[in-house]
């Protein structure tokens, strides 16, 4: 088992843990030619010009603002989703309930935006089918002001299947004595499911959460990047799209450090705040308070 982990070991130091001495450009005037030995040293100023730019203030406030979107509506929906899958009582319905909720996780974002194009596109299905019924068509895909609707859908239609399999998990770890005692007690399907299933998730589900909490700031990049000309910048620009567009195309290479290390350092914090605030409600969070 130890010599099976050794791949995923030397893959998270050679793409996580080593990239984060490259970090040092962030505090550097960086000249690619010159390397970051020769570059000259530029302290906080690169922070300083960072959080006075207001097109990084706007792509934090986006990021924000987007992932409040996918927090709230994204969240619940695999807690639905392996609660119906657990309410099946044919093994096989069950089995092709999950096949078909885990397939898309596969999937490219480019083969994503591309069938949501197909359906809801200028000249997608829907409109065409608009469009024979002498209706206008309905900017679904270009809309700026219905974008955040639209990119959860899509991250619903993704990823929600793919992360029910923990809530799945979980809910095969609950004790079945525990749901023959309430059935035997009269308790219906909805009771057991208030007072068995969803506590017995709990731990699950405060874990996930600050994890995401976390995360918050990574509101996904390929799916961005791919809709950001047909919505605009100031629908679709997020905090790492404005990283990629300063740093790798504009060559701002120390801005865009600079705007990275500071995603990262707040997801730190905030991860830190989300896991105190856990113990604080008597739960382990991420990991448990040492007991002394």
């Amino acid at each position: 088992m130890l010599l099976m982990m050794v791949p995923g070991i030397l893959f998270l130091l050679l793409f996580f843990y080593l990239p984060i001495l490259g970090n040092v450009i962030a505090f550097q005037d960086y000249q690619p030619f010159l390397g970051i030995k020769d570059s000259e040293w530029a302290g906080w100023q690169n922070f300083v010009d960072l959080f006075s730019n207001p097109d990084f203030l706007h792509a934090l406030w986006n990021t924000l603002y987007l992932a409040a979107w996918q927090l709230v509506f994204l969240f619940p929906v695999p807690l639905v989703l392996a609660l119906i899958v657990d309410s099946l009582m044919s093994m096989r319905i069950r089995r092709i309930f999950q096949s078909i909720a885990y397939l898309p996780h596969f999937l490219s974002w480019v083969l994503v935006i591309a069938l949501f194009q197909q359906m809801l596109g200028g000249a997608g299905f829907i409109n065409n089918t608009l469009r024979q019924f002498g209706l206008d068509a309905i900017p679904f895909m270009t809309n700026p002001d219905t974008f955040p609707v639209l990119v959860v859908a899509q991250m619903i239609w993704k990823d929600a299947g793919w992360a029910m399999i923990i809530f799945l998990a979980a809910l095969a770890s609950i004790d079945v004595s525990l749901y023959e005692a309430a059935a035997a007690d009269g308790a219906g399907r909805w009771r057991r499911m208030w007072h068995i299933t969803l506590p017995g998730l709990r731990p699950v589900i405060i874990l996930l959460l600050i994890l995401r909490i976390g995360d918050i700031l990574s509101v996904g990049f390929e799916q961005f990047i791919l809709q950001r000309d047909a919505v605009g910048a100031g629908a679709a620009e997020v905090l790492d799209t404005f990283t990629y567009y300063t740093g790798v195309v504009g060559g701002g290479w120390s801005s865009g450090a600079a705007a990275g290390l500071a995603k990262g350092v707040v997801s730190l914090v905030l991860i830190w705040a989300a896991n105190a605030l856990a113990h604080k409600f008597g739960e382990d969070g991420i990991f448990a308070r040492k007991v002394r």
